[in-house]
Formats: C-alpha cells, sequence, structure tokens
C-alpha cells in the first residue's frame, strides 16, 4: 500500500501558492484495508475514505471509463492493480495530474511541471473529451491562473472546440453547470471563464443570449468591476447578465436553476438599465423615480436595493451613472414618510396606501427640485 500527495495540492505547492485542501490516493490497498486502519468510507459512487485524525480525503486508485452522454455517463473500476499512473491518466489537466510520495518524490508521467513554468493548460489525453464539465472546469482554471499568465493551449482549445460540436455540452445537468458558474465567479478573472465558453462554443449553448450579444464585453467589464469591490455571487452574476433584457435575463437564470437572489437580482438590474437610460438628466420624473423604487421593493428589501445599486453603479455607462444619485436622494426623500400621522386622519387600507405613495411622490419631487436648483 502506498499513498500518495495528488492533484490540486501538488499544483498549488509547485507554484508557491497556500495549500488549503489536500487529497490523497492510496495505491494497492482494499476497503476493507481501509476501514481496518480506521478510515471511514465516504464514497459512494467510488472508494473514497476519510482519515481518522486529518479527515482529509484519502481515495482509492481507479480508472473510468465512458459508457453514455454528458457528466454521468461512466463506469468506475477500483482495484489493488491499479496503477498511480492510470490513475493519474484519469485526470482532466497536465497540471493537476501529478502526485507526491509521503518521501516528498514528484511523479509527473504528463508533464505538468513543464507545462507549470510554460503556464498552460493542456489536456491529460484523448479521454479529456468523454466528460463535457472538463470544458467548463479547464474556464475556471484559466480564470483562476490568469493573472499568472496560463492560457488554454492550442490543442486543447480544439479539443473543446470539437465536444462542442459532437453535442457534449448540451447533456450536462443545470445543476452541475451553476456549479461551476458560481465558483467561476469568484474567480481572480472571472471573466476569462465566459471568454473561454466563448471561444470554444459552449456558451452558445449555456448562456445563448449572452454569447451573441454585441455589448458581451461590457457585460464582462461589469463582471470586474463587481468582482473588483469583492461583490456577492448574486451581484456579479446580476453584473453579468445586466445587457439582457428582463425578460431574457429572468428566463436564463430559470433554466440555469441559479438561486432566487441572483435570478430575482439579475431581473431588477435587466429591468433597471433601459428606463435609468431614460431619465431626465437634469430634472427626472418623481414618478418614474417613484416608480423603480417600487419595483425594487426598496422599503421591503433595503438590502437588496443596495445590492442592486451597486450593480449598475458597474454596469451602467458613464453618462448613465449620475442618475444612481437622484435614485438614492429619492429613496432616502421617500423613507421619511410616516404612516402615523395618515392614520390618524382616518386613513387606512388601500386609502392609507395611496397616502403613503402620494407623500411620497410629493417629497421625491420636491428632493429631486432643490438638487436641480
Amino acid at each position: 500500500m502506498q499513498t500518495y500527495l495528488v492533484g490540486g495540492a501538488v499544483r498549488d505547492e509547485l507554484l508557491g501558492l497556500g495549500v488549503e485542501d489536500r487529497d490523497w490516493v492510496v495505491v494497492g490497498a482494499t476497503p476493507e484495508q481501509m476501514l481496518a486502519r480506521g478510515f471511514t468510507q465516504v464514497g459512494s459512487d467510488f472508494p473514497v475514505f476519510l482519515h481518522p485524525k486529518t479527515h482529509e480525503e484519502y481515495a482509492l486508485a481507479r480508472t473510468e471509463r465512458k459508457q453514455g452522454r454528458g457528466y454521468h455517463g461512466f463506469s468506475v473500476y477500483s482495484a489493488p492493480d491499479v496503477t498511480l499512473e492510470e490513475d493519474l491518466l484519469r485526470r482532466d489537466l497536465t497540471i493537476n495530474a501529478m502526485a507526491r510520495s509521503e518521501q516528498g518524490e514528484l511523479t509527473d508521467p504528463f508533464n505538468g511541471k513543464k507545462d507549470l513554468e510554460s503556464r498552460e493548460l493542456r489536456h491529460v489525453s484523448g479521454a479529456f473529451k468523454e466528460d463535457p464539465l472538463r470544458i467548463l472546469r479547464t474556464a475556471r482554471f484559466a480564470a483562476r491562473f490568469q493573472p499568472l499568465g496560463f492560457r488554454v493551449c492550442t490543442e486543447t482549445m480544439s479539443l473543446m472546440r470539437t465536444m462542442v460540436a459532437d453535442g457534449e455540452v448540451e447533456h450536462l445537468v443545470p445543476e452541475r453547470v451553476w456549479q461551476e458558474i458560481q465558483r467561476a465567479l469568484h474567480e481572480k478573472a472571472p471573466g476569462t471563464f465566459f471568454q473561454i465558453l466563448r471561444d470554444c462554443g459552449a456558451l452558445d449553448i449555456l448562456i445563448p443570449e449572452l454569447a451573441s450579444n454585441a455589448d458581451f464585453q461590457a457585460a464582462i467589464n461589469a463582471l470586474h468591476c463587481v468582482h473588483a469591490n469583492d461583490g456577492s455571487t448574486a451581484e456579479r452574476y446580476a453584473a453579468l447578465l445586466s445587457r439582457l433584457d428582463e425578460h431574457a435575463c429572468l428566463a436564463r437564470a430559470k433554466v440555469m436553476k441559479a438561486p432566487n437572489d441572483c435570478q430575482q437580482l439579475a431581473r431588477l438590474a435587466a429591468a433597471f438599465t433601459p428606463v435609468i437610460k431614460q431619465l431626465d438628466p437634469v430634472q427626472p420624473s418623481a414618478g418614474a423615480l417613484l416608480e423603480l423604487l417600487e419595483k425594487a421593493d426598496v422599503w421591503r428589501r433595503p438590502e437588496r436595493f443596495s445590492q442592486l445599486t451597486r450593480v449598475l453603479g458597474c454596469s451602467l455607462d458613464p453618462v448613465d451613472r449620475q442618475h444612481l444619485e437622484a435614485l438614492e436622494k429619492a429613496v432616502v426623500a421617500a423613507s421619511g414618510v410616516d404612516p402615523q400621522p395618515l392614520i390618524k386622519q382616518g386613513f387606512s387600507g388601500k386609502e392609507l396606501g395611496d397616502a403613503i405613495r402620494t407623500e411620497r411622490l410629493a417629497r421625491i419631487a420636491q428632493a429631486a427640485c432643490c438638487s436641480s436648483t
């Protein structure tokens, strides 16, 4: 029985980066031997065990064979006769297919270290094409390591384009795609992820409205702006789709099965963008401002409105960003309405709601008037 540190831990160690998670491969062992040593089995599809003290994952060496379409179409073989090189062969990229023994010896059968030095993302073997999820993983690694100068090598990009043309991407389940997108939104250069998908044709299938949008680069710039401001996942996603119209934005978010907070913030950003562009630059209409605030449900969801203004501050053209100040002043003015005096005057039910709205409208108009003089 031999144990090896594998994958990202070896890669990041060679890059001089901090290693957060460590994964291990065990060669020449059976599940019974692992359990006898106090390991706890957690894997259902293949044997994975938790170390009794460190709780790090130890997987028995295995091979995988393609049997169907998409991400789940694999059969797994795990036995003591599977070698370390056979286990490394099933991995996606050469930089992730290295191992280090407990004695510190590096095993690098596919020249991953050389590709680290040349800053190239390269597939290990032709088996890469059997798993379409590897297209998204490669794009995500490109987004993570872009600041270090990494790029997808020509051969791997060509293979990814072939996989797209063969229809493999169409078999990915939305939940798994969203997991990769969510992680990519928080990588060092998130826009690179979507650019890589666009270059290989996968974006035409996964987010066709974005891939064909004439403002694709503007959307990527908005995403990078939100990223620089350490925005939430919902803010990053809303910035990405901010150039779509409201209907297309919400429809795509639902198809992708994005979380509800991401869906709603993206919908609001898409809906607000054309309306804000049409506001009078000198004295915007109090009615238009109030309708925007009501659409945002600002009095019940103030934090979401703050997220929305941060997204719009990145996604709007510079000439249109001045309207955000008028919108924020309108919130302050309208939020000062106290319903208690109106209740004492006998207003209730719908009449009370109408009276509150009338008072808010008056205060917004006054604030807009004062700010323009």
